[in-house]
């Protein structure tokens, strides 16, 4: 029996993370099956972000405009579709292109709309159960156990399971079906306004993301939510691959569970964090970051395949603390009417930072990872200064 009503919303936006991040622990594997060149590789990973962030910033506005149920169904069924695109695409490069860049509309109608509705389900009036921060730490937690999860299960099945470039994307296709019954059941929050003389584009136009505390606290700290993350779980293993030969693709599962299980476990602490630090929290994620990729560094300077399994968890709380004060943030700056569009534009910004191991990656050819890291550690730095400067002026009351 579902108790709260954000649990029928809860499995679709658990199941399209998933279907973000099962692609992950596979870029060996597709390869070395599908005999593919590293570059090729790296792309479908890229893919993923062009169709992540229109995703992002039209869902939000259709979801504003027309409420949040229609959008979050057609983001589950576009879901399915783009396993069913990778599952059958091994060796279509175009077909692979096609279902990660769809994969990534689907995961950005669930990080704006999704989030956006598990917040307003959180409401006292509509949950009386949910404690302070809720609205903040239902959907991110939801996010990254799915992201986690999804590669944990994918991982599994490429190393042990027949059929490792069909399989996974099968088992997501049917629990997305599944996920769909409770989601039809689901209380919509948002009302349709199909205002006359205005088109829904005109919603994209998010007044509250040029404020200085937007500016000057959230644009400073959002891409290290997945450059943290990325860090721990494409950089690391490409380090230790050498070592690792044949567990190579392993090896990358369990950085990537430890990295996003670390950072779910501590998110259900980060309000009672920030009240106690007096808004303070995201600063203490981005001086988490600062020293995991200090670590970072430590481990290429070794080329150790075992202080990965140090830097994961600390990133990884790094992670779960920034992106849960980040949204919190971003919740009591926005009004009810551009909600899911500056929700939509703070998980844009926090996703560039996933294009950081491409980049230095890229590097590679005249400067080493090592050196890489540590501009990169230098970088963070300042915008750990940058942060927390700006939460000490701007400090909004938190909101659940």
């Amino acid at each position: 029996m579902i108790r709260a009503p954000w649990w029928r919303v809860a499995p679709a936006v658990f199941l399209l993370a998933w279907g973000g991040n099962h692609f992950t622990p596979l870029l060996h594997l597709y390869e070395e099956l599908g005999r593919y060149a590293a570059w090729q590789a790296n792309l479908l990973l890229g893919m993923y972000v062009l169709g992540l962030v229109p995703g992002l910033l039209i869902a939000a506005a259709l979801s504003d405009r027309f409420g949040r149920k229609p959008v979050l169904l057609t983001g589950v069924i576009l879901g399915i579709g783009a396993s069913v695109m990778l599952g059958l695409g091994l060796h279509s490069f175009v077909l692979l292109c096609a279902g990660r860049a769809l994969a990534g509309v689907g995961v950005g109608i669930a990080m704006s709309v999704g989030s956006s509705w598990i917040k307003e389900l959180s409401a006292p009036e509509i949950d009386p159960s949910a404690a302070r921060g809720s609205g903040a730490r239902r959907p991110t937690l939801t996010l990254t156990i799915g992201f986690g999860l999804g590669a944990a299960v994918t991982g599994i099945l490429a190393q042990w399971a027949p059929d490792p470039s069909q399989l996974p994307y099968a088992v997501h296709a049917l629990l997305s079906i599944l996920a769909l019954v409770p989601l039809l059941r689901a209380r919509e929050t948002l009302t349709a306004r199909p205002e006359a003389g205005t088109h829904w584009w005109q919603d994209l136009r998010i007044p509250a993301s040029g404020g200085p505390a937007f500016r000057r606290v959230i644009v400073p700290a959002a891409p290290w939510v997945f450059a943290a993350a990325g860090i721990a779980y494409a950089i690391m293993p490409a380090i230790a691959a050498r070592q690792m030969g044949e567990w190579t693709t392993l090896y990358a599962t369990m950085l990537t569970v430890l990295t996003l299980g670390t950072g779910a476990l501590v998110q259900p602490y980060v309000a009672k964090l920030d009240g106690r630090t007096r808004g303070q929290a995201l600063s203490i994620g981005l001086a988490l970051m600062s020293l995991g990729i200090v670590l970072a560094v430590v481990a290429a300077v070794l080329s150790s395949p075992i202080l990965p399994f140090i830097v994961a968890p600390v990133l990884g709380c790094a992670y779960g603390i920034t992106v849960v004060a980040g949204l919190t943030r971003v919740q009591a700056i926005a009004t009810p009417q551009d909600l899911a569009g500056l929700t939509g534009i703070y998980y844009s910004l926090t996703y560039s930072g996933f294009l950081l191991p491409a980049v230095l990656a890229a590097l590679l050819p005249v400067l080493s990872y090592t050196s890489s890291l540590a501009i990169v550690a230098v970088i963070c730095i300042i915008c750990l200064v940058i942060v927390y400067t700006g939460s000490k002026r701007f400090r909004p009351g938190i909101t659940g």
